[in-house]
């Protein structure tokens, strides 16, 4: 009764498709999610870069200076403009998914997605005019 079975030469094989690596490309939701969360290497890119641009401000000028110069070359101009499109991104898929993540109830009932949602818009275009009004203004 505990004797493993032999194997046989007529044993059956389960059938596996072939499934193409990039099988996510073809599909939306897939290629999103992907997309997501490969856009949290570019929010990285720009934390690094704020710590780098406030490690250059405390040495001195002619550190930033230099730092400046850097930051005016094409090729990072290129790379702050892609991130800046990937991190936006980001943020817009993330606000759209916030609704599913958390679910928040008032008197029992469960808030509208499109509460949830908009709210978090209303909070970004607050701050981005609060820091548009600090930068402009002087």
């Amino acid at each position: 009764m505990n004797e493993i079975p032999a194997y046989t030469a007529s044993h059956p094989r389960w059938y596996r498709p072939r499934v193409s690596t990039y099988w996510w490309l073809w599909q939306w939701a897939y290629l999103k999610f992907i997309l997501r969360e490969l856009s949290s290497v570019c929010v990285a890119y720009f934390v690094v870069l704020i710590l780098l641009h406030l490690r250059a401000l405390s040495h001195g000028p002619e550190t930033y200076a230099a730092f400046q110069a850097w930051l005016k070359t094409p090729h990072v101009i290129a790379l702050n403009g892609v991130s800046l499109l990937f991190v936006l991104f980001h943020t817009i898929t993330w606000f759209n998914l916030a609704p599913r993540a958390m679910a928040v109830r008032l008197r029992g009932k469960r808030v509208p997605d499109l509460l949830i949602a908009g709210s978090n818009y209303f909070a970004w275009l607050v701050v981005s005019v609060a820091v548009a009004w600090l930068i402009l203004r002087g």
